[in-house]
């Protein structure tokens, strides 16, 4: 009996060891791939820096009245450097948001646009010829459906954002807005220029 109970414990104790072990080699098998992106940020490849020349505190002007601003826009890297969170503070009262993210598996640009008059815009591109260019359709205010095409390109310590719109699915174009945005004298510091 003394041997059924010294081979029941040794299997016990065995057991525990290798549930234990078994454990542990999956907690350490689940972490690895954590491990391995703490080598490097997560939003480190030169893609995500192309849309850094938009990075600032600005005041942004008509391209038509460059003496009167129309709004004062902050762009900041947030989340480790993944995103760029604009916000907007127009002087007719119009407020917004974007977060604008480099997608890299999908190799786009993606904004999301909201606002306190309720506006959700979402728009999508590339870098071409050193400027970014982003995508989408939203409504008009009576409810057409309207494409969008949004372009900001650096313009030596400025940069320009141009929008046009369509509302007959892109046969013919027009202006929406032509604005450039010129560093507040606070900010100083030079932005880097894009990298197609």
């Amino acid at each position: 009996m003394d041997g059924l109970k010294m081979n029941v414990s040794m299997f016990l104790q065995r057991a525990r060891t290798g549930l234990l072990c078994g454990v542990v080699g999956a907690v350490m098998s689940a972490c690895a791939p954590l491990a391995a992106q703490t080598g490097a940020p997560a939003c480190s490849a030169p893609e995500y820096r192309q849309f850094d020349f938009w990075v600032g505190d600005w005041d942004a002007f008509d391209v038509g009245d460059p003496t009167t601003s129309t709004a004062h826009i902050r762009v900041d890297r947030i989340l480790d450097g993944c995103v760029l969170k604009e916000t907007y503070e127009g002087t007719n009262g119009a407020l917004g948001q974007s977060f604008t993210i480099y997608d890299k598996i999908r190799g786009v640009w993606h904004q999301t646009w909201v606002t306190n008059r309720g506006r959700l815009l979402t728009i999508e591109g590339k870098m071409e010829s050193g400027a970014i260019v982003l995508n989408g359709s939203d409504r008009t205010p009576d409810g057409k459906p309207r494409l969008i095409r949004g372009t900001w390109k650096p313009e030596g310590g400025d940069v320009r954002e141009t929008a046009i719109m369509s509302i007959d699915n892109g046969v013919t174009w027009a202006p929406w807005f032509d604005l450039i945005f010129r560093q507040r004298a606070s900010d100083t510091q030079p932005h880097p220029k894009p990298k197609p």
